[in-house]
């Protein structure tokens, strides 16, 4: 959840740290605060509200070169000013930015309390300042080690004193922390991302890690001090990715980035003169892959419906049986782990915690585990090995749009590998690359038709409830297109499979609730034409985005988009849906990149 950014070095730290909190805003947006150490005294400043309110109060220059900030997603304490971190100790020597949740925090919160400390705010987080300033005698790194033994929970944190800024000290446990390195200065972050066009290379903490970071170098110790060895890892990406340039919203630039996003998913990965794709990163040889009997993919929100997409493609190209769960539900319920069962986990940040625990269960059980993720370096990319990267570039929207696309994309050349080392024919491998070549070109086609979805959109945004249908494929499309709207315009809207209709949700269809239907031209044509006949008797309006030459009489409004394999069509009637919703929010005047009560990278529980 929330974003971390600390600088340590030469330069004035107040502007590196607010184009920090600006760039990782999308992991929390309820409230902001720096926390800068000058003269042996922490200047702090915080504010309710988005960075633009802290920025609104800030001074023009701020003297210090080390400093720490944050932007908050609430767990502990309703979003005001007090409860804004950084939060101190009694004396304001000590700052703390924290990620995560202290399981444990009123315990030791009554415990500080019987020795005299004063609380000012309700946060957890406030219960780690008290207990490193407890410990003046020792080095911060020391205090910091000693206090977090006694934390139960998660986090991800940067630590800063005011009498010592020699050093920030960092720690994770759960939460992602990232240490850069540039030429005579350091930074701390809860995402890379925060450190494009500063830090020269990277090195991710593991949990159970302490870091204390120095101008000219930064030590990694765990916490019961034995030093660790760190690799670097050079930092690529492009800081553009952070700018909307002409756009109103990053979700509509990263829906538009959707064709570049698929050209880099497939680059290299299409191998025509054995007609099949080549994943080199899930690091399985031909016998491995014919040993498979089942397939298991774990994701969370739009992941795990990508990942649903991702088994019926695997199902029908690889013939293979697989199924999609949501990675939240798996870690409960003691799942039975199978030695022959190729386990996939999804995840955009590659931070997810629910899909990280649920990893770590597969793997304690014996299964073997890949990612599918878009981050480098990543923690669940990490922690599975082997995987696969999307090469999606920056996503900054707190909704996913390229991503998912580049997911299913992802899916599909996994599904073509696995079935031509199986039964697909070489004449049947070159169908599918051709039409994924065809990918990024047709989904350009259908956003440059934007302004033809707009009797859809302005027929939704009139109603309070809305309805996706969809079967086989098209199912997943309609739980992504639901999750779209009711992610960033408030609506309600839900998704059933279109043959699951007659069997309990046809009593919710009238006059007021739009039905939208996933309709391609396949061999469940006649099926789905009779869904919508259904809908039309009991006086529901029907909308439908379909294929060129459907019928689609009693439709009140249509979108056709191209048709491509049937195994592929999905990911082409996925598009209309996402520029769907963005004009039903934009219609409605929704905080579109940073929907109320989301964050992009979900790291607590």
């Amino acid at each position: 959840m929330c974003g971390i950014v600390g600088y340590i070095g030469t330069r004035p730290v107040l502007p590196l740290l607010v184009e920090g909190l600006r760039r990782l805003e999308y992991r929390g947006y309820d409230s902001a605060g720096v926390a800068i150490a000058i003269d042996g005294v922490l200047a702090v400043y915080k504010r309710k509200g988005k960075v633009r309110e802290l920025e609104s109060v800030l001074p023009v220059e701020v003297p210090g070169t080390v400093g720490i900030a944050h932007t908050r997603w609430a767990t502990h304490g309703a979003p005001s000013d007090l409860n804004a971190h950084p939060h101190l100790d009694a004396t304001g020597r000590i700052g703390v930015v924290h990620n995560g949740i202290i399981e444990n925090a009123a315990e030791l919160k009554r415990k500080l309390q019987a020795d005299g400390v004063v609380f000012v705010s309700e946060t957890d987080t406030e219960v780690l300042a008290h207990l490193i300033a407890g410990r003046p005698e020792t080095s911060l790194v020391e205090a910091v080690r000693a206090a977090l033994r006694l934390v139960k929970g998660a986090y991800g944190l940067a630590v800063i004193d005011a009498a010592r800024p020699e050093a920030i000290v960092a720690a994770r446990k759960g939460g992602p922390v990232v240490i850069g390195v540039g030429d005579g200065e350091m930074f701390v972050a809860s995402d890379a991302s925060a450190l494009m066009g500063h830090a020269r290379s990277v090195a991710h903490l593991d949990d159970g890690e302490v870091a204390e970071v120095r101008a000219d170098g930064f030590t990694v110790l765990t916490l019961e001090g034995a030093e660790t060895t760190k690799t670097t890892l050079e930092l690529s990406g492009d800081a553009a990715g952070f700018d909307k340039g002409d756009y109103a919203h990053f979700m509509r630039k990263e829906i538009g980035e959707q064709p570049e996003a698929v050209r880099r998913t497939l680059l290299g990965r299409l191998d025509h003169r054995f007609s099949t794709a080549h994943l080199g990163g899930i690091e399985l040889a031909a016998r491995e892959m014919l040993d498979i009997r089942r397939v298991k993919i774990l994701g969370c929100g739009s992941a795990y419906y990508a990942g649903t997409l991702g088994a019926h493609l695997i199902e029908q190209l690889a013939r293979i049986p697989a199924h999609a769960e949501p990675a939240s539900e798996f870690r409960y319920r003691n799942p039975v782990i199978e030695q022959d069962t190729l386990y996939i986990a999804v995840s955009q940040s590659g931070e997810t915690f629910d899909t990280l625990a649920a990893i770590q269960e597969v793997k304690r059980k014996g299964g073997r585990v890949l990612g599918v993720v878009n981050s480098v370096g990543s923690t669940i990319a990490r922690e599975c090995g082997r995987g696969v990267y999307l090469h999606a570039g920056p996503e900054v929207a707190v909704v996913s749009t390229k991503t998912w696309t580049s997911t299913a994309v992802a899916f599909a050349l996994l599904a073509l590998q696995l079935g031509r080392v199986r039964d697909m024919s070489a004449g049947q491998g070159a169908r599918l690359l051709s039409a994924l070549s065809a990918l990024p070109d047709q989904i350009a086609g259908i956003v440059a038709r934007e302004a033809e979805l707009a009797p859809i959109a302005a027929r939704l945004a009139k109603a309070e409830h809305a309805y996706f249908l969809g079967r086989a494929a098209g199912y997943a499309v309609a739980m992504e297109g639901a999750l779209k709207l009711k992610e960033i315009s408030y609506m309600h809207a839900e998704a059933y499979p279109a043959s699951e209709l007659k069997h309990g949700p046809l009593a919710l269809i009238s006059a007021e609730t739009p039905t939208l239907m996933v309709l391609p031209d396949d061999d469940l044509l006649a099926k789905n034409l009779s869904t919508i006949a259904e809908v039309r008797t009991r006086g529901g309006p029907v909308l439908a985005i379909t294929h060129p030459g459907v019928v689609t009489e009693g439709v009140e409004a249509s979108f056709a988009v191209p048709r491509s394999e049937p195994e592929l069509d999905a990911i082409l009637l996925n598009v209309p849906l996402q520029l769907v919703a963005y004009q039903v929010a934009q219609g409605l005047g929704r905080d579109i990149d940073q929907p109320r009560n989301l964050a992009k990278s979900v790291t607590v529980e």
